[in-house]
């Protein structure tokens, strides 16, 4: 028996508000903190929206301004629009209101204020260890999520070059969100293939954080309750409506926030690098590859390291046998597969519009995100990652 031994590294969120309604209490919380310029930043279709509303009006006065240009996979040009917007009105704090799109614009944007630089520029890549150079202003942010992809709980931003169509991001914990307010009323507005696809994200990091090399306790503990979670309330959270959705889409944002709570720690793995580079080359959305990907990136790992699939096997109560792990790893796959087939949502990378002749093209930049992030116990190859793409086709 081994002893745990390791470290665990917080971000900065120091508060995460929970429940029906909360979203009235925003306005307080900036008071608390003397933020009085805020600018709220979401996307067109919630730009339009009566819920917006309740946000800029729990705002009041301190809504300095509204600037609903965020998009898909974040393209640069959108960061660049907040960032001159923020910097007109003198914020000092900005509102992320939506899914991860406006998140991560949002972290991008504060990278330029911190740098006083175009952060969008240097974000080619992820270091883990680096941080953002520079003596700018640190711009407080609060999220207020919509969709369950969790990105709000992470200080990582990502960034599209357009041009290139490859994604890259920035890393530094001033970009963490401050606050975290999960209010499941601001959520009957998602699209359902949006909601659940970002709810197959959050069950994406519960198990790439359990398989990880870099796994930890506290991560095994909260992935497993994730993974229940999702598995109880997600399909009842389209299937019921009033009061029943909202009690379900509440439980939903809870197994979000367990989904990713060690991830910085653990990292997430091939599943996710795939993600990382399939969504801005074909425009696929984020949750979407974790539905596709998934199943085929837990059967590559049941062959890597099947003794740690314990937390994704009680999550899913599949029986586990540490001493012959293989065999529950594998039926782990299959169940995710089978969970996700309820869903109308793509399953396959054919079924979201990828050219086949084209899937070769992603498989060095994958490659050398699993490389970086040095989650797998073993060297993978180029091969294998264009032999995933195959099987997820």
């Amino acid at each position: 028996m081994d002893t745990p031994a390791g470290e665990f590294n917080f971000t900065k969120l120091e508060r995460v508000v929970f429940g029906p309604g909360k979203v009235a209490t925003l306005g307080r919380e900036l008071e608390r903190r003397g933020l009085s310029r805020a600018v709220v930043a979401t996307g067109k279709t919630l730009g339009k929206s009566q819920l917006l509303e309740r946000v800029t009006g729990a705002l009041g006065a301190r809504c300095a301004a509204v600037y609903a240009g965020c998009a898909q996979h974040v393209p640069a040009a959108t960061v660049r629009a907040l960032t001159a917007e923020m910097r007109r009105v003198d914020a000092d704090a900005v509102i992320s209101f939506g899914g991860g799109s406006p998140i991560d614009t949002v972290k991008v944007a504060a990278a330029s204020i911190l740098s006083g630089s175009d952060a969008t520029s240097g974000a080619r890549g992820l270091e883990f260890s680096g941080g953002i150079r520079g003596d700018g202003r640190d711009v407080v942010h609060f999220a207020v999520p919509t969709t369950l992809s969790a990105g709000e709980y992470t200080p990582i931003g990502g960034v599209t070059d357009e041009a290139s169509r490859v994604k890259g991001g920035v890393i530094d914990a001033r970009l963490q969100p401050r606050l975290v307010l999960n209010d499941p009323e601001l959520t009957v507005e998602t699209p359902e293939w949006l909601w659940v696809a970002t709810g197959m994200r959050a069950f994406d990091h519960a198990v790439e954080a359990s398989y990880s090399i870099r796994h930890q306790l506290i991560a095994d503990t909260l992935a497993a309750k994730a993974i229940a979670l999702l598995v109880e309330h997600l399909p009842a959270s389209i299937k019921t409506t009033g009061e029943a959705s909202i009690a379900h889409r509440g439980y939903c944002q809870m197994a979000a926030w367990f989904s990713i709570f060690g991830g910085l720690n653990t990292r997430f793995g091939v599943s996710h690098a795939l993600g990382h580079q399939i969504g801005p080359k074909w425009d696929v959305p984020h949750g979407v590859t974790s539905c596709i990907t998934m199943p085929h990136v837990m059967r590559f790992m049941a062959g890597v390291a099947p003794q740690r699939f314990a937390p994704i096997a009680a999550g899913l109560g599949v029986k586990f046998d540490p001493a012959n792990a293989g065999p529950a790893a594998l039926e782990c796959a299959d169940r995710v597969e089978k969970f996700i087939a309820q869903f109308n949502v793509p399953h396959t990378l054919r079924e979201a519009g990828v050219k086949r002749s084209e899937l070769a093209e992603i498989a060095g930049t994958v490659l050398n995100e699993v490389e970086h992030s040095g989650v797998v116990d073993r060297p993978v190859n180029r091969e294998e990652i264009v032999s995933l793409l195959e099987s997820a086709y």
